[in-house]
């Protein structure tokens, strides 16, 4: 068998436009597809082939993972990735190697056109059993779905040629009256219909929020670890991002006041924190609305899944205690019911309802309609308040399955974090884990554990993972937990034959890595 060091293949410089997993997945097959990659020849550790390029190693991960899928590349626990004994069958039909032209087409794209090209969540279909523990997976198997497909039934019958046109770009208003009841019944913000827009997304209502205030160079905040597709949407603008720490009690707002006190606009997941997991304290949104106030700028508050909420009072939102209009506040139906129901909604001020609805109408026209019109019925007739309710319960269940679980399986091997919100956990690492390679070793055994790095915005977070345990009763989160607990072990235990994947090396910049 040969070594990955002894190996003289190079492969092509990644061209300035192309995103390192596409970089990494093309040169590779490219590679064995033209037989410069022998079946069972070893390939390099992730770490070693991103840091001999330079590049992030979790897009790095993200191109081998491709491979494996596809059946390019085989790894094996304890020993390495090789190239597949047995290539797919498919080859003759698959389509040929990326030209390397081609891939330099990339530099027509725009700055914008880059960032969007290299998405972090650019993904295929979900599997359709949902995988342990992949995050932000809601149960799916207690969904009113007889209900909802009555509904659905009934408005399909209802459609008449007057309701066949376009729409209303900020949504159908009986909906956002709805919306707007249950923010006031269950959140005490006080707001009206028209300050609610419906949307596809809570991601596109990000989206255009963004490109509403900010101009290339405007300074914003955002939490460090925290969510990535907010990172992208702000590089996007060529805004720059100050990366504000979190501690237990959500984002330190002081940091960032004694560094760069002006700002245009501060972005926070204040319910759940996103990675981590806690929520803004009341002492912090006070000062983050009165540091708003007095330099004039605004505040985007994220609560993706924070009506799910265990054991405790749900802290007041920060739209809650908004007086002069700072606040915009996003929500999701996407982790509530289901993801592909594709309906979000923003709450604006008063001065940015107008721009934001043509800002729709410019952009995507409007929501579809029908699936507006069966969530506006599912909620008027109470059931979407009976399913959040009935859902929080078995969550909670959940959680303490999980954390439980971990206590007893994992002890020294993964802390899980206080879980007092929503469907995920993060958990932490010991110092020398790396959270990158754990997460590619747990994929291998049928296990989705997002690295904790991945949400590094600044500065790489302590090691860790974030595991979602809603999708799953407490007999699955033990089987999956007994399973992790092996991996994690083994790993602990087998030095760096396990964990490089092959042994140490310095990597000369004369000879490049193989791949």
């Amino acid at each position: 068998m040969r070594q990955a060091e002894q190996l003289e293949l190079s492969i092509a410089t990644k061209p300035a436009q192309c995103s390192i997993k596409d970089w990494v997945y093309s040169e590779i097959r490219l590679a064995i597809l033209s037989g410069r990659l022998k079946p069972r020849a070893r390939l390099p550790t992730t770490r070693d082939f991103a840091k001999h390029y330079g590049v992030s190693r979790s897009m790095v991960v993200l191109g081998y993972e491709q491979l494996l899928a596809e059946g390019y590349i085989e790894s094996h626990t304890g020993k390495g990735t090789f190239v597949s004994a047995k290539l797919p069958d498919n080859l003759d039909s698959a389509p040929a190697p990326q030209n390397r032209a081609a891939v330099s087409l990339k530099g027509r794209l725009s700055r914008m056109g880059k960032v969007l090209a290299d998405s972090p969540f650019f993904y295929g279909a979900e599997e359709p059993a949902p995988v342990p523990f992949k995050p932000n997976q809601p149960d799916y198997g207690h969904f009113p779905l007889s209900i909802w497909n009555r509904i659905v039934s009934k408005r399909a019958n209802a459609l008449r040629p007057r309701s066949m046109g376009y729409a209303d770009p900020a949504g159908y208003l009986p909906l956002r009256a709805s919306i707007a009841e249950h923010l006031r019944y269950t959140q005490r913000i006080r707001c009206t219909a028209e300050q609610v827009v419906i949307t596809n997304s809570a991601q596109q209502a990000l989206d255009l929020c963004i490109r509403l205030l900010l101009d290339p160079g405007d300074t914003v905040w955002m939490e460090d670890p925290g969510y990535p597709g907010a990172k992208a949407l702000f590089s996007a603008v060529g805004a720059q991002v100050i990366a504000v720490p979190v501690d237990a009690n959500g984002m330190d707002i002081q940091a960032p006041i004694q560094m760069v006190a002006h700002a245009k606009l501060a972005y926070v997941t204040s319910a759940h924190q996103s990675p981590i997991g806690p929520a803004l304290s009341l002492e912090r949104r006070i000062a983050l609305l009165e540091w708003a106030e007095q330099h004039q700028a605004t505040i985007l508050e994220d609560d993706y899944d924070g009506e799910f909420r265990f054991n405790s009072t749900p802290v007041a939102p920060i739209k809650s205690l908004d007086s002069t209009d700072r606040v915009i506040y996003m929500g999701t139906f996407s982790k509530l019911l289901f993801p592909s129901i594709r309906l979000a909604y923003v709450l604006l001020p008063e001065w940015l309802q107008k721009p934001f609805a043509s800002a729709m109408s410019l952009t995507c026209r409007h929501v579809g309609l029908e699936a507006q019109t069966v969530l506006c019925e599912f909620i008027a007739e109470g059931h979407y308040a009976r399913h959040l309710r009935r859902m929080k319960l078995i969550y909670q269940e959940r959680a303490e399955a999980f954390t439980s679980a971990c206590d007893e399986q994992l002890d020294g091997l993964l802390d899980v974090c206080p879980i007092s919100t929503g469907l995920d956990a993060c958990a932490f690492l010991p110092e020398n884990f790396d959270d990158v390679e754990v997460s590619w070793r747990l994929k291998q055994c049928g296990i989705e554990a997002r690295p904790l790095s991945f949400y590094g915005i600044e500065r790489k977070p302590r090691n860790g993972l974030v595991l979602g345990f809603s999708a799953f009763t407490p007999e699955q989160i033990v089987s999956g937990v007994q399973q992790m607990s092996k991996i994690l072990a083994e790993y602990q235990g087998s030095s760096s034959a396990f964990r490089n994947e092959a042994p140490t090396r310095n990597i000369s910049t004369a000879r490049p890595i193989i791949c």
